[in-house]
């Protein structure tokens, strides 16, 4: 297959797609430079949640449950507040009582523009950027000016995804930053939800209270939390609801590996997920267990980090000074 890309309209949607090797992605760079779907045509894979039924307003109403939303910034800030070092600002509440928090940020809604889509014989690539200033609404929340760079390349490797913030105020950037990932249940055509295992490199578990934030009691794994370093765990048919840990490494292909791994094992086909070294925290999630997805999402940051007590080593929270980047990375690819 010839590397491509192009530029079409997905039920309403204006998307780009990528085609390499034997994967294609589209990514809805009009919702949050959202990859909405990365497909194995060879293995017959579907990586993320996805629905060719779906129109715009599906997804744009639900952002963060399609596809590979970036969330910045991500999880929630209890009341609202975000202290930095040298402000606090009040985030609107938009996740009501008893939870009381902001949620989840505004990145993953905006639309994006389109620097660059290419290819080559090596691989097919697109650039998508998105500058925050005074004409964003929610610039009234949080007045620090960035500017977010997206770059994906689709190759025989897989998916890359590359992001890059960079501070263009004169004021401290608060930097939290996760993936809303959702795989698809099941991933590989044909099969049967309850043959998906995922591991996950855990360590010590974070405890959250009954409004989703942490207690600042960090738990060693149990039994159950055992179940995802030991890649035994189901992430779907019974509830998952928000396992935060700090993340590990784990193996594949007998070399230490940054990220996730699901398996089919009635196939022993598995979906890789590397991700960098920003991203120290895991969570799991999987709306009630019976919708037919679940999300290992990545974080840099704990839940609610710049509000806790704990040294920001450990809970990952840090600050873009101005005119300076911070970067990550992902991969996602098949075995």
């Amino acid at each position: 297959m010839n590397n491509s890309t192009q530029m079409l309209n997905f039920n309403g949607l204006t998307c780009v797609k990528l085609q390499a090797g034997d994967y294609e992605a589209l990514i809805a760079y009009e919702v949050g430079s959202n990859v909405i779907r990365l497909r194995d045509n060879n293995k017959g894979m579907e990586f993320f949640r996805f629905n060719p039924e779906n129109t715009a307003d599906d997804i744009k109403q639900s952002a963060e449950v399609w596809g590979l939303p970036t969330l910045y910034l991500p999880n929630r800030f209890a009341d609202g507040v975000l202290k930095t070092s040298d402000a606090v600002y009040n985030l609107p509440v938009n996740e009501k009582a008893p939870y009381n928090n902001h949620i989840h940020g505004f990145l993953h809604k905006r639309v994006h523009e389109v620097i660059e889509h290419d290819a080559n014989a090596d691989c097919a690539w697109l650039k998508t950027r998105y500058i925050y200033d005074e004409n964003d609404e929610f610039f009234k929340y949080l007045p620090v000016k960035f500017t977010a760079e997206y770059t994906f390349t689709l190759s025989a490797k897989g998916l890359e995804q590359k992001i890059k913030f960079t501070n263009n105020s004169d004021v401290m950037l608060p930097m939290s930053l996760a993936s809303h990932t959702t795989i698809n249940a099941p991933f590989v055509d044909g099969a049967k939800e309850e043959d998906i295992r995922l591991t996950v490199p855990v360590g010590k578990k974070c405890e959250l209270n009954e409004r989703c934030l942490p207690t600042e009691v960090l738990r060693s794994p149990e039994d159950y939390d055992l179940e995802y370093k030991n890649g035994t765990k189901c992430p779907v048919l019974q509830v998952v609801d928000n396992d935060m840990y700090f993340g590990e490494v784990t193996k594949l292909d007998g070399q230490d590996f940054h990220g996730v791994i699901a398996e089919d094992i009635a196939s022993g086909k598995k979906l890789c997920y590397e991700v960098s070294d920003e991203y120290k925290f895991w969570i799991i999630w999987n709306d009630r267990g019976f919708n037919h997805y679940f999300c290992p999402e990545p974080m840099t940051a704990m839940i609610d980090a710049p509000n806790l007590s704990l040294p920001t080593d450990m809970t990952g929270y840090t600050e873009v000074k101005p005119n300076e980047t911070f970067e990550t990375f992902e991969r996602f690819f098949s075995r």
